[in-house]
């Protein structure tokens, strides 16, 4: 037992002085990084779960005798109940404790995922997968709206980065993990082991991350060690957050303003919108273009990745005649780019807003969707592996970086009070863009290659197996640029909505303006 518990203490002390306390100080302290840390867990839950599904096809196809569409279907079944969940749930955000209700859905979240393990059929599957959806309409406006309240304006897209690195490194974790545990033991094991992280997930939220106030009180400066909570902010004075410079934190305004741009004084908010009814809300929050214009870029986006996510394993399995796990290896490193991307182009976003570039949360992804079609067309359409490899590497890498100054951007156009109602409008679109996506996907493949079942031609080593879904990854890229040219359209709206948004969280304080 000795060795045993010196080799356990060696290894608590590597992972603690050359992992854990690197990791604080780059994100900016203790209180940064356990917010962080368990908000990108949250989004990592759900992106494991979903990639599992593509990271276990084949062997959902051999022991359900499925096909691609019955297999996108499972993914469907999800996606396409939190599309129905998300407005009421995002109205729930903007009026209740946000951490409580993550952690109630993710309970939910993770007995539904037990019960999925032991499905005797398909449609026992299927129907126990659509439970799986509380957490999917929980997560974007809970994580929006405190990520709002606990970061400053001029920091979002990095942080944001961060956040969105979780659900990448939970996609790594479906696709890997999950196929090497189904190829040893079976294909319930995986849906068992998420369950059981989902449970300890929700009692980590619940003991460690304190409901912050709503406002700017609870905003976590650099090198914090603790996080005010609302009853902590409520009981003394807090000052608004400065910057490093000691000026507003919300350059993002101030440089709008210097620029001459006005608020659009009919949508300038005179009452707090935390009692304004639904109808009245969604009709507000839909007013403003340049919020409608992200949601539809975000929808696009999330469409291809969705469609990629569920059909990448069968495709490289065809393709390359690559076993399942190999399939998920090669996909996990192109993600590898992909986290590259999350935390460098947020962060070059922000640096250019830093130096008097405004607009960059909206024409920085919009190049970088254009880069990862350059990148990924051809490496769906070579026959080289290796070349493949490097080429959707490189696609990830920008195609990765595009939703945390998106993410950043809504938050700055829409008023702090509005934010879980406002990102539940972009959540149900995005939503039911990813519910039919790999539906779409698997119904579109049967158009192309030798009959339209590319499981079943790459069992059989039948030639063209992979041509089905090669042919419509590569046709469905068009989606991508259409989010591209959605964001060029913004750069018009923004300014005006960004500033229509401050002069609603002036008129709407009561005395002290609570900056957003």
């Amino acid at each position: 037992m000795y060795p045993f518990a010196s080799a356990v203490a060696s290894a608590r002390h590597w992972f603690r002085e050359d992992i854990e306390a690197p990791a604080i100080e780059f994100l900016g302290g203790p209180a940064r990084f356990k917010v962080i840390v368990l908000l990108a867990c949250v989004l990592g839950l759900d992106a494991a779960d979903k990639a599992t599904i593509g990271a276990i096809a084949v062997r959902l196809q051999a022991a359900l005798n499925i096909g691609n569409v019955q297999l996108g279907l499972l993914v469907t079944a999800t996606t396409a109940v939190g599309a129905l969940a998300t407005l009421p749930l995002g109205i729930l955000t903007d009026r209740i404790r946000r951490v409580r209700l993550l952690t109630i859905a993710i309970v939910v979240w993770s007995i539904a995922m037990a019960v999925s393990g032991f499905a005797t059929s398909y449609l026992m599957l299927l129907l126990t997968r659509l439970a799986l959806g509380a957490v999917v309409a929980t997560a974007a406006p809970a994580i929006a709206s405190l990520t709002g309240d606990f970061f400053r304006a001029t920091e979002r897209g990095r942080i944001f980065g961060y956040i969105v690195t979780g659900e990448l490194l939970g996609a790594a974790f479906g696709f890997v993990v999950s196929a090497m545990i189904a190829d040893f033991l079976n294909w319930r094991m995986p849906f068992w082991v998420l369950s059981v992280i989902g449970l300890v997930l929700a009692g980590a939220l619940h003991w460690l991350l304190p409901e912050p106030a709503r406002g700017g009180q609870s905003r976590i400066a650099p090198g914090d060690t603790e996080i005010l909570t609302a009853e902590e902010a409520s009981d003394e004075e807090v000052e608004a957050p400065q910057d490093d410079e000691g000026g507003s934190e919300d350059l993002v305004e101030e440089e709008i303003e210097e620029a001459g741009f006005g608020p659009r004084p009919a949508r300038v908010l005179e009452n707090d919108p935390k009692g304004m009814s639904w109808p009245r809300a969604f009709g507000y929050i839909l007013s403003i273009r340049t919020n409608i214009l992200i949601i539809v870029a975000t929808a696009l986006a999330y469409f291809y990745l969705t469609g990629l996510r569920t059909f990448g394993v069968v495709f490289m399995h065809a393709r390359f005649d690559l076993s399942q796990t190999a399939a998920s290896a090669i996909l996990v490193a192109s993600g590898l780019g992909a986290i590259a991307g999350v935390l460098l182009i947020g962060r070059a976003a922000d640096r250019e807003i830093e130096h008097g570039n405004f607009r960059a949360r909206l024409w920085v992804p919009a190049i970088a969707f254009g880069a990862a079609i350059a990148f990924l067309l051809p490496g769906l359409l070579v026959p080289i592996l290796y070349a493949t490899a490097i080429l959707f590497f490189l696609g990830a890498f920008f195609f990765g970086g595009v939703i945390p100054p998106m993410n950043a951007a809504r938050l700055d156009i829409m008023h702090s009070r509005l934010w879980g109602r406002g990102e539940s409008v972009n959540s149900a679109l995005r939503y039911a863009f990813e519910a039919i996506a790999p539906i779409t996907f698997g119904y579109i493949s049967t158009f192309f290659g030798v009959g339209g079942n590319v499981l079943a031609q790459a069992a059989h080593g039948q030639a063209g197996g992979d041509a089905g879904l090669g042919t419509t990854l590569a046709l469905m890229l068009v989606t991508l640029l259409g989010a591209g040219i959605a964001l060029l359209f913004a750069l018009r709206h923004y300014p005006r909505d960004v500033v229509t948004a401050n002069a609603s969280e002036e008129r709407t304080s009561a005395g002290s303006r609570q900056p957003h």
